[in-house]
């Protein structure tokens, strides 16, 4: 791994590099500390605190950790997955890249929800509600609900159990604010009574119904985003 890339501005390269590496790497010694339902890092090398403190920022650039101002740095709940791990903000010709990322979805999310429907447990249906209804709200007042649209479509992937589907979770919630802007979003009703019906779904360990419901509720994205071009 190169310097430049996670160390801009540090003088002292080696050392900085050499603490990331064997964190990353995990042959340095780390102390992790459970907190409730958090994992908090702290790591003791003499002398070299400017390094160790660039080292971890760099951990946290990779979703490795979790810095939290005034409290610590945490184990990530979700390592390794970042906004944009695909680089799909500097594409240039979004409608394309729209089009492309909603084929994408077909091909996992619906599987997703059925993985879901399946092996849901009851923290995982409460969190699937409570985002359901929390843009449910949101889409009601004519508010900005991208953001806990995202949250919605996250916590169904978290629920699949599967560790690979939360790595794919970036190429959902990369489309849902792109189509939201793009297409000057005007399907409340349907958002509404879709996401309802997925997550009532999920909710009754239904795959077959999860699944379709999702399916059913990409071919709504796929045709307005039709209609607005």
């Amino acid at each position: 791994m190169g310097y430049k890339e996670y160390f801009p501005g540090v003088t002292d390269k080696k050392n900085a590099n050499e603490i990331f590496e064997r964190i990353f790497k995990r042959t340095e010694k780390l102390n992790i500390k459970v907190l409730g339902n958090r994992r908090q890092v702290t790591c003791k090398i003499p002398k070299k605190k400017l390094f160790l403190r660039e080292a971890m920022r760099a951990l946290a650039s990779r979703n490795v950790i979790t810095i939290r101002q005034g409290s610590g740095s945490y184990v990530s709940a979700t390592p390794g997955m970042i906004d944009d791990p695909f680089g799909l903000t500097f594409v240039e010709d979004k409608q394309k890249m729209i089009k492309d990322l909603m084929e994408i979805r077909f091909l996992i999310e619906p599987s997703i929800a059925a993985m879901a429907a399946i092996r849901a447990d009851e923290t995982d249906i409460k969190n699937i509600l409570t985002a359901c209804e929390n843009t449910e709200k949101l889409l009601l007042a004519n508010k900005n609900h991208a953001e806990k649209d995202i949250a919605f479509h996250t916590a169904i992937a978290l629920s699949s159990k599967n560790i690979v589907v939360p790595k794919l979770v970036p190429i959902i919630n990369s489309s849902i604010p792109l189509i939201r802007e793009s297409a000057k979003f005007t399907m409340r009703d349907e958002t509404i009574e879709i996401h309802r019906e997925i997550a009532d779904a999920i909710a009754a360990h239904d795959a077959v119904r999860a699944h379709d419901a999702m399916y059913l509720h990409l071919i709504y994205n796929r045709k307005h985003i039709k209609s607005t071009n």
